[in-house]
């Protein structure tokens, strides 16, 4: 098992190789369609659902990837942060200073809109984003990303003067929340495949603030030298995806339930592999990999924060006027929304996968180790301390053989609480391309397929379980084996 975890994260450190075109996507069904659709073409590796566009630059730029499939309006709006409508040969010219490029457009454009449900569009006579101005009470529902954008809701709100004030939804469940009037307004993808099947009518951007999402991808500047076979072949894409062919694709995935390895093999003429049902989800190929990506996670940081934490937690033990300062500071560490954690440290080590999830794993685990070092070793009695240095024992003997010793019980339960929360947490890391168990969750709500979904978050939970009564039993076979 050592060999194996060892291996995962030796793997998944790697940044993209110079032998293997690696291909990126971002986290929604048509971005993780073309992702698969490009490894495929060219049998690349692909790392799917990788978040939003800042994160993908960020893995564009480390060489964690090589490419990704991307929109012309978020490259001139949220990458080079223009207000202008720029056309390819532009937009080359200013990513030249960033070493990126963009090409091969796959032939049709992806536009953002909002959108309500027919019958209240209709009965409220709104038919232009301009419209809503006048309905002051309407429940906006906006994706994350599309909160946070430049063409997004603070340009739009600016644009239209809109009074709403929206909440955060993840897009793969948008459409449920709106069908069952829980939100009146979303925020759609032109070529979403649930449009229709939900009766939802796109509004008329009608002061033309959105400008033109023309699929094409985004690459480092040195990948046509480096992978000029593949990008050939990739060439070929070029202009064979309109709108409504991608339409059918994100209806093959959102509507059908068919994985988006296989929906992109029937694209490609290629035969899917017929899979339905929780177990056969459950079960797929990709689990072994995933498990052992997961426990690599998990027990790669435990490692680490186990090496920090119990020394942290005896230096605050032995020193009363550090103890405070030390376990208020590991304490604040755990008030860090995970994914802002992760966000954070993409820049600060320049990659993602695997050290930023690691160093955020490590920092989580930190907590509990320190605390319960701490605590188990200001439990021991002072009038043994005190026998012991009066029989001549050094301080470092001491430790070793009397205060250690005692202490283990209480030390191994916060190594065993750190273990426990970490396997739950190890799930956010596929956030970032780090795989495990939690690329299954990312594709689920992508996806809104509970199955999928589920496939991700049981085998979590039971390994959660697993490892806690791994621990326990560890616990009892230590604490027998030394002496009282």
């Amino acid at each position: 098992m050592k060999r194996i975890i060892a291996l995962c994260a030796l793997l998944a450190c790697l940044p993209a190789s110079a032998q293997n075109l690696t291909v990126g996507s971002k986290r929604f069904t048509e971005s993780f369609i073309l992702g698969e659709i490009l490894a495929q073409s060219v049998g690349a590796t692909h790392k799917p659902g990788l978040g939003n566009t800042a994160i993908l630059l960020e893995a564009l730029k480390s060489g964690s990837i090589d490419l990704y499939p991307e929109y012309t309006g978020t490259i001139a709006r949220e990458i080079l942060k223009s207000e202008e409508r720029l056309g390819l040969a532009a937009l080359n010219q200013r990513l030249q200073p960033l070493g990126l490029a963009a090409g091969i457009p796959l032939g049709f454009s992806n536009s953002y809109a909002l959108g309500m449900r027919r019958k209240d569009a209709e009965r409220l006579g709104v038919r232009k984003v301009s419209d809503l101005a006048k309905h002051v009470a309407l429940r906006f529902g906006l994706s994350h990303e599309f909160l946070g954008r430049r063409d997004g809701w603070p340009g739009l709100q600016a644009a239209y003067r809109l009074p709403q004030k929206p909440r955060g939804l993840d897009h793969g469940i948008a459409y449920e929340a709106l069908a069952a009037g829980e939100i009146d307004v979303m925020d759609l993808y032109t070529t979403d495949a649930k449009i229709e099947r939900f009766g939802i009518v796109a509004l008329d951007d009608d002061r033309a603030f959105f400008p033109a999402y023309d699929a094409v991808l985004l690459y480092r500047a040195d990948v046509p030298k480096r992978f000029a076979r593949e990008i050939e072949r990739l060439k070929m894409l070029e202009g064979r995806i309109d709108a409504q062919a991608m339409i059918r694709l994100n209806a093959r995935a959102e509507l059908d339930k068919m994985p988006f390895a296989d929906v992109a093999r029937e694209f490609l003429g290629a035969q899917a592999q017929s899979r339905a049902g929780f177990a056969a989800a459950l079960f797929a190929p990709d689990f072994g990999r995933l498990l052992a990506e997961h426990l690599g996670l998990v027990f790669g940081s435990l490692a680490i924060a186990a090496l920090v934490g119990v020394p942290l937690g005896l230096v605050a033990a032995k020193q009363a006027w550090l103890a405070q300062p030390l376990l208020v500071f590991v304490g604040l560490l755990q008030t860090i929304p995970s994914l802002a954690l992760l966000a954070l440290l993409i820049p600060l080590t320049g990659t993602i996968g695997l050290w930023p999830a690691l160093i955020a794993l490590f920092l989580y685990a930190l907590l509990p180790i320190t605390r319960n070092t701490h605590a188990g070793l200001l439990e021991v009695p002072r009038g043994l301390l005190q026998a012991a240095t009066a029989l001549g024992l050094s301080p470092a003997h001491v430790l070793s053989k009397i205060e250690l010793p005692l202490a283990l019980p209480v030390i191994l339960a916060g190594v065993k609480t750190a273990a426990v929360i970490s396997v739950g947490t190890a799930t956010i890391a596929a956030f970032i391309g780090a795989g495990g168990l939690g690329e299954r969750i990312v594709q689920g709500l992508a996806l809104n397929d509970h199955a999928v979904l589920l496939a991700g978050a049981l085998p979590a939970a039971v390994l959660a379980l697993v490892v806690h009564a791994a621990f326990e039993l560890a616990e009892r076979a230590l604490v027998r084996r030394e002496p009282r």
